[in-house]
């Protein structure tokens, strides 16, 4: 993982930096998007790691699926990729653009299970408390795990904070089975 990181860097980087300067950060957010998804779907990687289709015409059939979602620079951008046989990193380049994308608009998308709904009230107290503490602005989507028992798990881009009974009771049997 720590590799397909390092080599879809340089690339998020570039598409960051065009779509800063366009001032289309959301634009390039759902084109990348949308290549990802299409690169990660099972018939497209067929013609992705195909040695007798050429760079070229991966990269025009990759554009082509996409449809007019796409603008110029991100075609071009899709055959520089295709000239660097980088299309298979099309999902982590935009997983890296969107933390770049995300560090720049000071916001984090966080998800928190939890053993039972979430009032509305306890919602916009979790999130507010969560805006503080990371110093952003807060996305935040909630959902139900009964397996939980109770308590919750929260995520928070690298950051897991486990509160659930659940996460308690495995740390307690860890602890027993050492002693």
């Amino acid at each position: 993982m720590a590799e397909l990181a390092t080599l879809a860097r340089p690339y998020a980087n570039a598409a960051f930096d065009v779509a800063k300067s366009d001032g289309e950060l959301d634009r390039w957010s759902r084109m990348l998007a949308l290549l990802a998804a299409a690169a990660d779907n099972e018939t497209v990687q067929v013609l992705l790691s195909a040695p007798d289709v050429e760079e070229v015409q991966k990269a025009y059939r990759l554009s082509e699926i996409c449809g007019p979602e796409l603008n110029d620079r991100a075609k071009r951008f899709v055959q520089v990729l295709a000239a660097n046989k980088r299309l298979p990193l099309l999902p982590e380049i935009q997983a890296l653009f969107e933390a770049l994308r995300a560090e720049e608009q000071a916001t984090l998308d966080v998800s928190v299970a939890s053993a039972y709904p979430l009032s509305e009230g306890e919602f916009e107290k979790l999130k507010t408390a969560l805006s503080r503490r990371f110093d952003r602005e807060v996305t935040m989507v909630s959902e139900v795990d009964a397996s939980l028992i109770g308590g919750g798990i929260i995520r928070a881009g690298d950051v897991v904070i486990d509160g659930s009974i659940k996460g308690r009771l495995e740390k307690l049997r860890e602890t027993i089975q050492r002693t």
